[in-house]
């Protein structure tokens, strides 16, 4: 059994750990660290987890936990980890944008492996810190990564995805409170998003080049979940892209490739990621689904984490959708 902790567990990212971790037979949850929330019960946050656990948000941090998980605003977790001495052999788990280009992923002794399994599963399994990839940015790197193993991105890259208003993290904002959202859509940050940096130094790391990424994300009207599609050029078959795909992702535990057309609800919930391959003309069109949460943030730090202490993969995520 191995204790961690958990710095900023009051927002979504953080409340979906502790409900993980919770139910991981090798985990036992240390601590979970609040500056605004110190000694209240967890459920103050998570109503949900009332009566599920007795813990309390701490005001100190256990220093020598084998793993901890930072859930903390985009350019918080640097300045935490300076102020915050853990042991040279706690694990790190970051799941914010600090350490994820290869420029920021030196810190101090550590040194932080992008944490995307499906790409980096032997690196992951030795590291001793993790960055933990954007939810946009794992939806579009699992749709394109295996054509641009095989050289096949020369061309074009069009991209649309839209995110659930969690996506937006925990505290209200113009553009996430519900009456805004609801019944509504719109686009933000069109072909600018934070993501394409990490997207573009993964899908360059096979040595082939890549043509130009346009990315245009937007908000949609619920929860959670991500929907992604992405087309270009591509020479081949129908039959000859889903074999690529499946050929790729014939070890990953939980990215599917489908014949079916693919929607939300059937991920939702869960650490899977579901893709579907279309061709047209010269053009082949891939959509990939996630749970922006899940394979998007928490469920894949649990994943890593798993990879890290030598767990079964799928340890404590095995989780299903409802589709109704």
């Amino acid at each position: 059994m191995i204790k961690a902790g958990i710095i900023g567990g009051s927002g979504y990212t953080g409340g979906e750990l502790i409900r993980l971790l919770l139910n991981h037979a090798k985990v036992e949850i240390d601590f979970v660290f609040s500056t605004t929330r110190g000694g209240k019960p967890i459920s103050s946050a998570h109503a949900d987890l009332l009566g599920q656990t007795d813990l309390l948000f701490s005001e100190k941090i256990n220093p020598d936990v084998e793993v901890v998980f930072l859930c903390l605003g985009h350019g918080n977790s640097v300045q935490f980890l300076k102020d915050h001495g853990f042991s040279e052999k706690t694990k790190v788990i970051d799941l914010s944008n600090d350490f994820r280009l290869q420029q920021n992923a030196g810190f101090g002794k550590r040194n932080f492996v992008y944490g995307l399994p499906e790409l980096n599963k032997k690196k992951i399994s030795n590291a001793m810190a993790i960055a933990n990839p954007g939810c946009f940015a794992t939806t579009i790197q699992l749709a394109l990564l295996p054509l641009a193993k095989e050289g096949l991105l020369q061309n074009e890259v069009h991209i649309n995805a839209i995110t659930g208003s969690t996506g937006a993290g925990v505290k209200p904002s113009e553009t996430g409170h519900f009456s805004w959202r609801n019944n509504n859509a719109s686009w933000y940050k069109p072909f600018t998003h934070q993501h394409l940096g990490e997207i573009g130094e993964s899908l360059a790391s096979f040595g082939s080049s890549v043509g130009k990424l346009y990315f245009l994300p937007h908000r949609g009207n619920f929860t959670r979940g991500i929907l992604a599609t992405a087309y270009t050029k591509f020479e081949g078959s129908e039959s000859e892209a889903v074999n690529l795909y499946n050929d790729f992702y014939d070890d990953a535990v939980f990215t599917h490739i489908t014949e079916e057309p693919i929607h939300l609800k059937q991920v939702v919930n869960t650490n899977n990621c579901h893709i579907h391959l279309h061709k047209h003309d010269d053009v082949l069109l891939i959509t990939s689904v996630t749970d922006n949460l899940l394979k998007g943030a928490s469920g894949q730090a649990v994943q890593n984490m798993n990879l890290i202490f030598g767990f079964e993969e799928s340890e404590g995520l095995q989780l299903k959708a409802g589709v109704f």
